[in-house]
């Protein structure tokens, strides 16, 4: 199997994006980072696997110091020991590696930063910047105000000396969950709500995948990102929209400790929109547990791992991240343009195959019983370097159910009693002379003549053919598959649209499993080979194209060469509107 190299669509003028033209500036003569590295860092929370959204904003977090000749950091947002795991740190590396982005050795969490966090606390009540408050959440909320409207904290004017004794009673697992929190000090009256002095740590008695019991408090993301940050010398901080209302605070709490570094800069971008799927963590989770999927990798998911298994190759995903842009607005891209992209690279690399998928037997009633030819077809008709690969023809054949009727409707040119000549792909010509039914008159059985003198398909006195040209296997001479048609996960476009609940939208169509589908013989050998790759997961699995029928791969998980199952990756018409 040839792999895969993982190149995005290059650069042009028209694809500079706002942040790359904010980075020159920056870094240009003058700028807040001149003559420094462009360092950036992908901070990803290890509750769930990546899915499309966050391929985004790693190609951008990654891709950006590409562009730039820069660094990229990759950081566990460990944080929240509530629903984190190293099930999904392994996972997000692998799929970061898979897009082909590398961190080099700059894997970091953010737990190895807890004990900095805790001294930054500490500094800031000791500047009189932080105080520990007793209002209960539900209190929090009824006191934090509203536009023209301070909040309020009875707690605020603690005695600096009372807050370190109550914060070192908080840290020391001698006070309940829920009772106390540490917030900064910042201004309770100010139109941003997320500078009315916001918590920056609480308690929680939970065991964390990697400190185990060592602390019961944790930082907020608001308070410890930016210290991470700038610790590891960020230059550029890439996030997504919603925290375009929180960088004032980022921005206060690097300006307001004694971080050694200089002052990284947080630039906003929208989010990723995709109609007909939700790319919220608790939803999938959800589905999940809900076993509404059969597992984060369904190859409906919208996670990299269900992508991947669907058949979705790095590139496809790369260029559709390039190529929808990076703005301030947030949008919502078709997920046909993501089948799009797939389709643009799979037409040029997948390798042509014949699959029957609703198989009925074609018996061609002049040609020798017993005998048997080999025919050579092409792998790839736009690619004749990737070779060709030999097939064979007999008495007996499996076609397409749908390839034959009885009565034509109008303007059909398949095959039908007494109908126009056919194509056998790179076989030969054909012309159906009737068919055989059961007891309850389903056929069983299309019967056929061929024309000895049209091997390849081309008659040797050079008529026109008038009828379509059939995908078809040898009888004698292939294997069973099962084959898994997946359509979108929900039938709503907007399944997570405002007083809509996304698991009424689920689309009791998105897969369609058939059995006793017909393949060429070969795709045993294919499999086999597959087989003996350490991590089948972790890659793609062998891809084609099953002529006149869409795109399909083994699947990564169940494919065995004595059990073949395929994924429909995505259908050979594209409905995407370019």
């Amino acid at each position: 199997m040839t792999e895969e190299r993982n190149t995005a669509a290059p650069e042009t003028e028209e694809s500079r994006n706002f942040i790359l033209n904010l980075i020159d500036q920056d870094i240009a003569e003058g700028g807040q980072f001149q003559g420094q590295t462009v360092h950036t860092r992908f901070p990803p929370e290890p509750n769930g696997y990546l899915h499309i959204g966050h391929c985004k904003a790693l190609c951008i977090d990654f891709g950006t110091a590409e562009k730039f000749g820069g660094l990229c950091n990759l950081r566990m947002d460990d944080t929240n020991p509530a629903k984190e795991d190293t099930e999904y740190v392994d996972a997000i590396q692998q799929d970061i590696h898979w897009l082909g982005f590398d961190w080099g050795d700059r894997f970091f969490y953010g737990s190895d930063y807890f004990e900095k966090d805790y001294e930054y606390a500490v500094e800031l009540i000791k500047k009189g910047l932080a105080y520990v408050c007793e209002l209960t959440p539900e209190e929090f909320k009824a006191n934090r105000g509203d536009i023209g409207i301070p909040a309020t904290s009875p707690y605020r004017d603690r005695p600096i000396e009372e807050n370190l004794r109550l914060f070192e009673k908080m840290k020391n697992g001698e006070v309940e969950e829920g009772k106390m929190t540490l917030r900064a000090k910042i201004d309770l009256a100010s139109g941003n709500l997320n500078l009315r002095d916001p918590i920056i740590y609480r308690i929680r008695f939970i065991n964390h995948h990697r400190q185990g019991t060592k602390w019961c408090i944790y930082p907020m993301y608001d308070f410890a990102h930016p210290i991470q940050d700038a610790l590891e010398g960020i230059t550029h901080s890439l996030c997504s929209l919603e925290f375009e209302s929180h960088r004032p605070l980022y921005d206060w709490v690097v300006s307001n400790v004694s971080i050694p570094y200089y002052k990284p800069r947080q630039i906003e971008f929208a989010r990723l929109g995709i109609d007909h799927t939700v790319m919220s963590k608790r939803k999938l989770r959800q589905l999940v547990e809900e076993k509404l999927v059969s597992g984060w990798d369904d190859p409906r998911m919208p996670t990299l791992c269900g992508l991947r298994r669907r058949g979705y190759t790095a590139r496809s995903i790369r260029n559709f991240c390039e190529r929808i842009g990076v703005a301030k607005s947030p949008n919502t891209v078709e997920y046909g343009f993501l089948e799009h992209c797939l389709r643009e690279d799979l037409n040029a690399t997948a390798q042509r195959t014949m699959a029957v998928l609703h198989p009925v037997k074609l018996t061609v009633t002049n040609y020798p019983e017993g005998q048997s030819e080999t025919f050579t077809v092409e792998n790839n008709p736009t690619d004749p370097t990737q070779g060709t690969h030999e097939i064979t023809f007999g008495r007996h054949l499996w076609i397409e159910t749908e390839d034959f009727l009885e009565t034509p409707i109008p303007k059909y040119k398949r095959l039908y009693p007494d109908g126009p000549e056919c194509r056998l792909k790179g076989a030969y010509l054909i012309r159906c002379t009737g068919c055989v039914k059961d007891e309850n008159g389903h056929v069983t059985e299309v019967l056929c003549e061929y024309d000895p003198n049209s091997r390849g398909g081309d008659p040797a006195d050079g008529r026109k053919v008038k009828g379509a040209t059939l995908h078809w296997v040898d009888a004698d001479n292939c294997l069973d598959a099962e084959v898994r048609l997946y359509d979108n996960l929900f039938s709503d476009p907007q399944p997570d649209g405002p007083d809509k609940n996304f698991l009424d939208c689920l689309n009791p169509d998105s897969l369609m499993v058939l059995r006793g589908c017909k393949v060429e013989r070969s795709m045993a050998a294919v499999a086999e080979e597959f087989d003996r790759r350490e991590n089948r997961t972790g890659v793609n699995a062998p891809t084609f194209q099953f002529m006149r029928t869409g795109y399909f791969c083994m699947d990564n998980r169940d494919c065995t060469a004595e059990h073949l199952v395929f994924n429909r990756s995505v259908s050979l018409k594209d409905s995407f509107k370019k």
